[in-house]
């Protein structure tokens, strides 16, 4: 029997825009799903967002929606029900990110698609949980790293509260959503029953950031402050070696004994604020600033050998630019060039999860509507119906 991927069969039909819900239809795309993007007439917006050559291919939109197939459809359209009901017949995961009140109106949610299909796993991304004073209300990524702590945990030092700067809480989802996804289809193939599963934003990104931070607050009473100190530190930072700078994370008791030696002070592994993991978790100021002022006396060449040697964790402070010229990524062929039609060469990350089998090969992004005539066929619909629904405006091609 030949090994597959493990998704290889799957139907998605992706209703989202933007980041996270896109993101997550990449992922399972990458472990083997045929994936259906569902876009507006106009087409999703970030399909602008870098779109130097005003393809509609713009870098993100190329980098979260490769391989997948596009229908251009106007939910909002008389008749587009009926396009959109013929397609959930043939789904196994819904995707979409539409607020509650709206998806309703376009009759997207679990109560509409579960008469349709039974059996669909239907998966809804929401900037708040159900039952809260902000169910309904809007969110992007900016407003989700404020309220969820990110944004004021960087605030280190007297610094002011800053966001990361990557769209990280709509990444964090887009992985969370698809993890849902798939423990959702399991249980839909092992009791032949369809589910709804909500992703919400807030509630996901308090927990993603209460894993180290709570701190003294998990008890109840608090106990202590929350943050964890390791890495609010103001010396937790890319070293400055003499001649550029170095990634260095020192953590077990016989690395930073390793380390002791390497700068000839043995002395102070019997030091009792760095003996052992919670004495210089209380002392990680004082241990990261020695660490600093150790790391400037040497070149980066010097210190790599040191602690390549000593087998102290260790890499280099890369550029984006740097990632496609980095040894590891060039000899795990990560980066792979295809043709995408419209625009010529692209360099696109494969899939990094290792699933037994090979990757799938990264493939181009759809132009908005390339598929819809081919889909609207494989749903049964004869080839006058089709037009029809073409001169109603209730679909387009890219032809």
């Amino acid at each position: 029997m030949t090994a597959s991927l493990p998704l290889e069969g799957v139907r998605v039909l992706d209703l989202s825009t933007v980041f996270m819900g896109p993101y997550a239809a990449q992922i399972l795309a990458g472990w083997g799903a045929e994936v259906i993007k569902v876009e507006a007439l106009e087409g999703d917006q970030v399909r602008g967002i870098g779109d130097v050559g005003r393809t509609g291919l713009g870098p993100i939109f190329i980098n979260a929606n490769g391989g997948k197939r596009s229908l251009a459809l106007d939910l909002k359209a008389a008749g587009a029900r009926e396009v959109l009901h013929a397609l959930v017949r043939r789904t196994d995961l819904l995707l979409h990110n539409v607020r509650p009140p709206a998806a309703a109106r376009l009759g997207i949610t679990w109560e509409d698609l579960s008469v349709v299909n039974p059996s669909l796993v239907h998966c809804a991304f929401r900037g708040y949980g159900a039952g809260g004073p902000w169910a309904d209300r809007p969110a992007y990524d900016d407003v989700i790293q404020a309220g969820s702590g990110v944004a004021m945990a960087q605030a280190v030092g007297g610094a002011e509260p800053a966001y990361w700067r990557s769209a990280v809480a709509d990444k964090v989802m887009g992985i969370y959503g698809a993890a849902a996804a798939c423990a959702a289809l399991r249980s839909r193939d092992v009791t032949g029953e369809g589910r709804a599963v909500e992703v919400p934003m807030f509630e996901a990104m308090a927990a993603f950031m209460l894993l180290d931070r709570q701190g003294g607050w998990v008890t109840d009473p608090p106990n202590g402050p929350t943050g964890y100190p390791r890495t609010d530190s103001p010396h937790r930072r890319p070293y400055a070696t003499k001649d550029g700078y170095l990634a260095v994370m020192i953590y077990a008791d016989k690395q930073w004994l390793s380390f002791f030696r390497l700068i000839g002070r043995t002395d102070l592994g019997d030091d009792p604020r760095f003996h052992d993991i919670n004495a210089r978790t209380r002392h990680i100021d004082e241990l990261y600033a020695l660490l600093a002022n150790e790391i400037a006396t040497r070149t980066t060449a010097e210190w790599e050998a040191a602690f390549e040697e000593a087998d102290i964790p260790h890499g280099p402070v890369n550029t984006i630019e740097d990632l496609f010229s980095d040894p590891q990524l060039v000899a795990t062929d990560f980066f792979q060039t295809i043709h995408q039609p419209g625009m010529g060469p692209v360099r696109l990350a494969r899939s990094p999860i290792d699933m037994g089998v090979p990757a799938a090969a990264p493939r181009p992004a759809p132009r908005l509507g390339e598929h819809t005539r081919e889909i609207l066929a494989e749903a049964g619909f004869a080839a006058e119906e089709i037009t029809q629904l073409h001169d109603d405006r209730v679909v387009a091609s890219a032809d």
